[in-house]
């Protein structure tokens, strides 16, 4: 980006509560239910984030659920209900385990949600690692990466036009139709993931690309290989949407253990941090905060949205 403006950096979240997995599962969210979810959700609404993202997973076997937790809420149910109690936030699937599903059934929910919430739905997917969830769904998991770049392909076309034909490798469809027809043309389909095989799927197919696990030291090398295999590809005249995951963070003096990992300090501070994603080429940033309630969550995002957000630019 040098010599470039950075662009505007929009601001998401990962809807707490609806995900409990132990690696990012705050103890107050564990007792919290649709309720906290709803509050947090509309005030995010109200405060003009730019999407809630929701995560995927079908079934929890028992010798993940140490690590993994059991409570996943359905993602495409819970974007539904989001959208029936938020007027203006984008809906994100964090992401959408694309290959173990049939990509029409998968094109026909996202366009159902993009119709009913009156265009804001985000597609974003990814290729999964649970094998037990492809187990059930009689899909072969070695292959998953293959069925996931073909899947994308038939579900695009799905959004474009009401009747959808492909032959590929993996897919056959003739004369069948999608509607009620998304708002949008099509929806926008990010590809989550920070593998090799995931940067250049979100470069030959993405709208968009939300990383996973990336550190911030190696975000400029990934952005770099997605954009020199997107010029090579067969998309390369449109952009791409390129994300970030911010580190945890706390704005203010947090006066309780948030962890060594966690960046605290004042509304410049964390703002330098997040302009840095931005000069680095990326245009949203999903926001994580610390907390111990949902109230202190939702002060939290308060505190980003009316004091860091507008030092952004």
């Amino acid at each position: 980006m040098s010599g470039a403006a950075a662009p505007r950096l929009r601001l998401g979240l990962q809807l707490p509560i609806q995900a409990q997995s132990t690696i990012f599962v705050e103890d107050w969210e564990r007792d919290a239910g649709p309720d906290e979810m709803a509050a947090i959700a509309r005030r995010a609404d109200e405060l003009g984030y730019d999407y809630l993202g929701v995560c995927d997973h079908a079934v929890i076997p028992r010798s993940r659920a140490d690590r993994m937790g059991t409570t996943w809420y359905d993602t495409v149910a819970t974007l539904s209900w989001l959208a029936g109690i938020t007027e203006r936030v984008r809906l994100l699937s964090h992401v959408y385990v694309l290959p173990a599903r049939h990509p029409l059934i998968a094109a026909k929910q996202f366009a159902t949600l993009d119709r009913l919430s009156g265009g804001r739905a985000i597609m974003g997917v990814g290729v999964g690692h649970v094998v037990e969830e492809f187990a059930l769904r009689r899909v072969d998991f070695d292959m998953r990466g293959i069925v996931a770049d073909e899947a994308i392909e038939v579900v695009r076309k799905a959004f474009i036009d009401e009747w959808v034909d492909h032959d590929g490798d993996v897919f056959h469809v003739h004369e069948l139709a999608i509607a009620p027809r998304p708002v949008q043309q099509p929806i926008p389909i990010w590809v989550g993931g920070s593998s090799r095989r995931a940067l250049r799927r979100a470069a030959e197919h993405g709208d968009g690309w939300i990383p996973q696990g990336t550190p911030r030291d190696q975000m400029p090398a990934q952005i770099a290989t997605i954009r020199e295999l997107r010029e090579r590809s067969e998309l390369a005249d449109r952009p791409i949407d390129l994300g970030a995951m911010a580190e945890p963070l706390y704005v203010g003096d947090p006066g309780w253990d948030v962890g060594r990992w966690t960046l605290t300090g004042g509304p410049d501070e964390h703002a330098e941090r997040l302009r840095a994603f931005a000069e680095m080429g990326c245009g949203h940033v999903q926001v994580r905060v610390r907390s111990r309630s949902a109230d202190e969550y939702i002060d939290q995002l308060e505190r980003v949205a009316t004091e860091v957000a507008p030092l952004l630019g």
